[in-house]
């Protein structure tokens, strides 16, 4: 019997993947977290399929998301990431997941006299914490944005982020598992709610 999927899900085997193993399920680690947001920027006028392919890519180009080691990157890098085809060549996406480094950097990490405020943590506290789960059955019924990403995006541009939105950020919050967008009769909906049962902050 075939699994009853989301959608938006197309026919290809790694977007299959993407949704069955990844979309939904609540990520509480903060640099995967900001990799994660970094990736929905690059998004923007794409199709998500385009950057997912590009990934591994990105990855590789981008120190494995480290935000302490991308807030180096000068001009020369810069250029040197704009002659790499397997990302998306475009000087202000490239230069966003600088920019976001540097913000987190600068609100996120140690200082001699403040340990570091949870990027993770200030993510979830959007949602209280603990995923939103919502009861859509078809795609027409998703919004695109929402109060909590609104505030979400706010706040992030406030800190130094770009390409954070407020739709953007309702796709991060998605594919992070912060609310439950899967429809109510996909095979993932039960195990997402279970997986998110347990606030973590």
């Amino acid at each position: 019997m075939d699994k009853k999927r989301c959608g938006w899900v197309g026919n290809e085997q790694i977007y299959q993947d993407y949704h069955d193993h990844v979309w939904g399920r609540p990520v509480y680690d903060s640099q995967e977290l900001f990799a994660k947001l970094c990736l929905d920027g690059q998004q923007a006028g794409l199709a998500w399929i385009t950057i997912l392919k590009k990934q591994k890519n990105y990855e590789a180009a981008f120190a494995n998301f480290d935000p302490a080691v991308i807030a180096t990157f000068d001009d020369a890098k810069v250029e040197e990431l704009l002659q790499d085809k397997g990302i998306v060549r475009n000087r202000l996406k490239v230069n966003s997941i600088i920019k976001n480094a540097r913000g987190y950097m600068a609100n996120f990490s140690d200082t001699k006299s403040e340990p570091a405020n949870d990027f993770a943590e200030f993510l979830w506290s959007f949602v209280g914490g603990r995923p939103i789960v919502n009861h859509f059955e078809s795609m027409e019924d998703i919004p695109v944005h929402t109060p909590e990403s609104e505030a979400m995006s706010k706040a992030l541009k406030k800190m130094g982020f770009n390409f954070v939105g407020p739709t953007i950020c309702y796709a991060f919050m998605q594919a992070v598992g912060m609310v439950n967008d899967h429809a109510t009769f996909c095979f993932c909906y039960g195990k997402c709610n279970k997986e998110g049962r347990v606030p973590r902050f």
